[in-house]
Order: C-alpha cells, then sequence, then structure tokens
C-alpha cells in the first residue's frame, strides 16, 4: 500500500539523458552536489569542483562519451534527479584489485533534489542503472560514497553495496575520504 507520500507523487520516469538535456542536469548537480560534501567542507571548494566537474558544457562531454551513461529521473517533465555511469574499467589500479564483481559499472554521479528525497527517485534511477548493467552482462556495480555521507551510506547498503575498501576523493582544495562500495548483479 503506497504512503501518503506516494500517493501525492507523480509518476517517475527514469531514461536516458539526452545532449538537450545538460543544462537542467547541471543545475540538479549544481544544487545537489553540496549536500553530499561533508561539513566542514569549504564553499569555495565546492564552487570549484562544480565549476571544474558539473557545469552543462561538462554534461555535454558526459552525454556524447560512449562510456559514459547517464540517467534522468523525472516528474511532471521536470528533471529531479540523476545518475551518471561509467562504462569502463576503474582506471585506479588500487580501485580495480577492489572491485572482485567484473565486469562492473561505476557509478559516478547519483544525485536527487531534496525536495525529492524519500519519493522513489533514488530507487527508480537504481533500479534502471541495475537493468542495464545486468542487460549488458556485466556481473556488478561500484561507487565511492564520502564516509561522513551517512544518507548515502544507508541507501547503498539497503540496494545491496557492502564498502569493499576506501579512497580519496578531491574537492577543490580538499581531500575527502570514500568508502568504496560494490553490488553483485
Amino acid at each position: 500500500m503506497p504512503t501518503p507520500l506516494e500517493e501525492t507523487t507523480a509518476p517517475i520516469s527514469v531514461e536516458r539523458a539526452g545532449i538537450w538535456d545538460a543544462e537542467s542536469i547541471a543545475d540538479v548537480a549544481a544544487a545537489t552536489f553540496p549536500l553530499a560534501c561533508p561539513p566542514d567542507s569549504t564553499s569555495a571548494d565546492v564552487a570549484a569542483f562544480i565549476e571544474a566537474t558539473l557545469t552543462a558544457e561538462r554534461f555535454s562531454e558526459y552525454l556524447t562519451d560512449p562510456t559514459r551513461i547517464v540517467l534522468k529521473a523525472s516528474v511532471d517533465g521536470e528533471i529531479v534527479g540523476y545518475l551518471m555511469a561509467i562504462d569502463a574499467p576503474p582506471e585506479d589500479p588500487e580501485i580495480a584489485e577492489m572491485i572482485t564483481a567484473r565486469p562492473a559499472i561505476e557509478i559516478s554521479k547519483f544525485y536527487v533534489l531534496p525536495g525529492r528525497h524519500g519519493t522513489g527517485v533514488s530507487k527508480a534511477l537504481m533500479a534502471a542503472i541495475v537493468e542495464l548493467g545486468r542487460s549488458a552482462g556485466h556481473a556488478g556495480l561500484w561507487l565511492g560514497v564520502n564516509q561522513q555521507n551517512a544518507r548515502a551510506r544507508r541507501f547503498y547498503a539497503k540496494e545491496g553495496f557492502d564498502v569493499v575498501g576506501e579512497r580519496t576523493f578531491t574537492v577543490g582544495s580538499q581531500i575527502h575520504d570514500d568508502h568504496v562500495m560494490q553490488r553483485t548483479l
């Protein structure tokens, strides 16, 4: 039986994003990335990361990269979340050793607008990448998540991800600690 929140929420549509979505996805990225950063992240470092990585121009590049999968979640035609995955082996040899379910797809970015948390958007995006991975014959998914991001860590654990190691992740001039998590398909 649906919860009261689900009864008032329009259906969620998940599909591959197109180049025409670059600006909208960049807007969602700029609004959501700061929420995933540790509390001691400076606004200057967060802004530097967004400017270097999450602009419409960068998303235009990602959307034309054959190794990238960009999924958008929409409600009533508005993009409310996105997932970007990389369908290639990890470049870092230490991470490659941690990932035992191969071939694997990396979930590089996974963000939902705060007003849409708890409405099924994250689950819909995860279900879509799981289905894509399975249909392409992949054995697993992997990702890095900030060790201080309890909400995301709980979600990934509920979705079957286990911690398999650690890595660092640079945001501006700061280096943060991530858990590397893996899920078999």
